[in-house]
């Protein structure tokens, strides 16, 4: 899918390009290449003459190749950014290419972007450009917007993380907590933990993009100014992820000692049981045995064994009344 978006009264508008012909009709500051077929590949080499590297989208790229400057003057940014799905968190790799004088066009540049699937923040800057004229007003402008919305996306996710560990945390801290609800309340904490690593990773590489822009030396003054606080921001959020993991694990902590006390109960009953059952087993046992005593003649040998049986009642439940004296069954 190919979309171009251009400016006009201070707004950005969005046309879905369908062939070469097409883009002779806008003068657009960002080109954004969603999936891209070999085709739309080629209208952009034909018209804009901007090959698009191979290994654009490449995972496996090393770190160091992730941001640099063609000696043309593009410049060339891969970012990853957040998809904060409550079933399947991810981070999606964008290709940035930033051309800064386009004889095409004529303009002050374009930026171009390409990724295999859409991306939250994209849609955020897009309409946040259409209810405020005059947000946006170059290439340049187009991808500080975009770190500044992922950093916003990126706190946002945060707060929702908080909300999720509040209710952990009254279902931890609330009431008796069974296996059941433990098992619950772990699922849910470990989704938090991962979508909370996702965060620190995702702001880590947003800082790296701005940084490098920053050196680059491309940003005006005021854009270098608002580059700064992208990364205050950035920063800000640094201490919430730290204070995040710290809570996971504390309710991790807390969620574990509880299951370790419901099955230190289990134990405790065939401890106490065990215990309370050696008496009546060493009555039987002496009884048991093939002897003449102590069978005790003087009962005679039909009620001999029910007082055999009946001290053995006996010396089990002496040490249960003791054992509920002490609290023990409790």
């Amino acid at each position: 899918m190919l979309n171009i978006f251009s400016l006009a009264n201070g707004r950005l508008f969005q046309e879905e390009i369908e062939s070469l012909e097409e883009l002779s009709q806008f003068q657009p500051i960002w080109v954004d290449l969603e999936s891209p077929t070999l085709e739309e590949k080629r209208w952009i080499k034909q018209y804009y003459g901007l090959s698009i590297p191979e290994d654009a989208m490449d995972e496996d790229i090393e770190e160091s190749a992730r941001f640099y400057e063609e000696d043309n003057g593009e410049l060339h940014i891969r970012s990853d950014f957040l998809i904060a799905d409550d079933e399947e968190p991810r981070t999606v790799r964008v290709a940035f290419i930033l051309n800064l004088v386009n004889d095409a066009l004529k303009s002050k540049g374009v930026l171009f972007s390409i990724h295999d699937e859409d991306v939250p923040v994209f849609r955020l800057l897009r309409l946040r450009a259409r209810r405020a004229p005059g947000l946006l007003e170059d290439a340049k402008e187009v991808l500080l917007k975009l770190f500044d919305a992922d950093a916003e996306y990126s706190a946002d996710t945060l707060e929702g993380i908080y909300d999720e560990l509040e209710k952990a945390s009254t279902k931890v801290l609330g009431g008796r907590v069974t296996d059941e609800l433990a098992s619950e309340v772990l699922g849910q904490i470990a989704r938090q933990e991962d979508m909370n690593g996702r965060i620190r990773r995702n702001v880590m590489d947003t800082r790296r993009a701005v940084s490098f822009m920053m050196r680059s030396r491309m940003l005006s003054a005021d854009q270098f100014e608002e580059a700064r606080q992208i990364l205050r921001d950035i920063e800000s959020l640094d201490s919430h992820t730290a204070f995040l993991f710290d809570k996971i694990n504390f309710l991790m902590d807390a969620t574990v000692g509880f299951i370790n006390i419901n099955q230190n109960k289990v134990i405790k009953i065939f401890s106490v049981a065990s215990v309370a059952l050696l008496p009546p087993t060493l009555v039987a046992s002496i009884y048991g045995m093939n002897m003449k005593f102590p069978e005790l003649e003087w009962l005679g040998p039909i009620l001999s064994y029910p007082y055999v049986v009946v001290l053995m009642i006996a010396s089990a439940a002496l040490p249960m009344w003791y054992f509920g004296r002490r609290g023990w069954l409790r």
